[in-house]
């Protein structure tokens, strides 16, 4: 596996490129990020949304176009794509897929698991492809997402995080925002949030 990462836009949202056996799945591309894309891709695949919020999906529809390719997002978050409820001037995207909570799929041949963690959004979802989370706006280095946007809510939040500390296994975690990190490393921060939310 190969991780290609890009921070895009004015928040410098992470747009990833996760190549898997030559097949590439574009993860969260947001603003400006489709010449970033075309140049790094050989045989993409899918486009995968951790979440619905603007600067993770702003180049969905421009992809999917070009490349011919569906979007995969998470079935509660779709609306903040197809409709952009929060009035940010998203060029509007249909999902072909939509996402269940905790399904797992296999996509050319590659297992690919949406860990559902709302919260930051309805449907936030962590994205496992292999050892890697790709977790959008769920977990960053030492800090979560906020939950005091339109559609947040702290409570799910603290559900969300509650659910992954139980998790056994580790993970190395890519966020939408910041360096990468591992489960690991964050359950001690995760466990201080609680307090906080």
């Amino acid at each position: 596996m190969n991780v290609k990462v890009q921070p895009m836009g004015a928040y410098q949202t992470n747009c990833y490129i996760l190549t898997v056996d030559n097949k590439d799945f574009i993860i969260d591309p947001g603003v400006d990020a489709t010449l970033w894309v075309l140049n790094n891709v050989t045989n993409p695949v899918a486009i995968l949304n951790t979440h619905g919020h603007f600067d993770h999906i702003w180049s969905n529809k421009e992809l999917s176009e070009k490349l011919n390719i569906p979007i995969y997002c998470p079935k509660d978050d779709c609306f903040l794509l197809e409709d952009d409820p929060m009035q940010r001037g998203a060029p509007k995207s249909f999902p072909e897929f939509k996402m269940e909570h905790d399904e797992k799929i296999i996509l050319e041949g590659v297992e690919i698991t949406f860990h559902f963690f709302p919260g930051h959004t309805p449907g936030c979802s962590a994205i496992q492809i292999g050892e890697n989370l790709f977790s959008g706006d769920f977990i960053f280095q030492g800090s979560i997402g906020r939950v005091d946007f339109p559609f947040s809510s702290p409570e799910l939040m603290k559900n969300s995080i509650h659910k992954v500390l139980s998790w056994k296994d580790d993970f190395i975690i890519y966020p939408g925002h910041g360096s990468r990190t591992k489960l690991s490393l964050e359950r001690n921060s995760l466990k201080s949030w609680l307090n906080y939310i």
